[in-house]
């Protein structure tokens, strides 16, 4: 079958597609035939060896797939031939990854597609599901609270806009000024232009950007807030003032979906599969590449060439 791989850890230049034998399905595993790969930093991590995790060479790339099922190990019980699904746990932890003719997935893992586009859907699961497990799982959310999204206008923080709207809270943004319009239109009730300083009180805040320094944020945090970090600062460093944080019972929290429980993966997929049917989550500008061209897609997200679009990956 044809895959982008690779063997070993390095630069996008050590990315290779050409022929590997097709997978031995395991009882509870579910052949796919995949159709398109999402393209994520994370997967660019993996790939140059500053994510530390288990690899077996030749490593196929990549995590998010969505097609359909071509083959089902004698275990499975919850699909079946020709269903249209997808995944987004793969790539990592020992398991290859997704940019390939067919994958295994244990199913587990695999979640049915609803009737959306699929290239919009695999788009857009990566960011999502990290959204959904940060709120329901991570933040707790209650709704009719306040939460503040830093960086909105971005893949992630969409997700985290549409998602908390639907969970009823109150949703107020960080951006650029020409965001606004489109972040309004995501449900946003508050925009904040990211060169301003912070104005309100918030029970939860959502940092995607590192932009904002943590005792900023937690001058705006409420009593019991809690903050939640998915990015880092460039100096890695924060400052803050610990007696103020821990007397107002306020947490600060970190998070990536590449330690997330198969337990919060399997809770996600049905959060955002209850998203797609209704038609959100699928907002993102996409620019769609051929496989063959998987080392030149990282390297574009790698040299932030993208120009807020997500890449897929198709494969034929």
């Amino acid at each position: 079958m044809k895959a982008a791989y690779i063997e070993k850890n390095g630069p996008a230049s050590t990315i290779k597609v050409g022929q590997l034998p097709i997978p031995e399905l395991k009882s509870d595993e579910i052949l796919v035939k995949v159709k398109a790969v999402s393209v994520n930093f994370v997967d660019t991590f993996v790939r140059a060896g500053s994510f530390k995790t288990k690899q077996d060479f030749p490593f196929v790339i990549g995590r998010d797939a969505v097609d359909t099922v071509s083959a089902i190990g004698r275990d499975v019980s919850q699909f079946k031939t020709g269903d249209l699904v997808w995944t987004n746990s793969m790539g990592y932890d020992g398991r290859m990854g997704t940019s390939s003719e067919l994958v295994a997935v244990p199913e587990a893992r695999l979640f049915h597609a609803p009737k959306v586009d699929p290239i919009k859907l695999v788009a857009s699961v990566h960011s999502s599901a990290t959204a959904a497990i940060v709120l329901s799982d991570v933040l707790q959310v209650e709704s009719n609270h306040r939460i503040l999204i830093e960086g909105g206008a971005g893949h992630v923080g969409t997700k985290f806009i549409e998602l908390a709207k639907s969970l009823g809270l109150e949703v107020a943004t960080t951006s650029n000024s020409n965001d606004f319009e489109k972040l309004q239109q995501l449900g946003t009730d508050k925009t904040l232009d990211y060169h301003e300083p912070i104005q309100g009180n918030y029970d939860y805040i959502v940092d995607t950007s590192g932009k904002v320094s943590l005792q900023n944020n937690l001058d705006h945090l409420n009593l019991y807030g809690k903050i939640a970090l998915i990015t880092a600062p460039k100096d890695n460093q924060f400052d803050f003032q610990v007696r103020q944080m821990y007397t107002k019972s306020q947490s600060i929290n970190g998070f990536v979906i590449s330690h997330a429980t198969l337990k919060q993966i399997q809770s996600a997929g049905k959060i955002l599969n209850d998203n797609f049917e209704a038609g959100r989550l699928l907002t993102d500008e996409i620019l769609t590449m051929p496989l063959d061209q998987a080392a030149k897609a990282q390297q574009l997200l790698e040299d932030h060439q993208t120009k807020n679009q997500r890449i897929v990956l198709t494969v034929e």
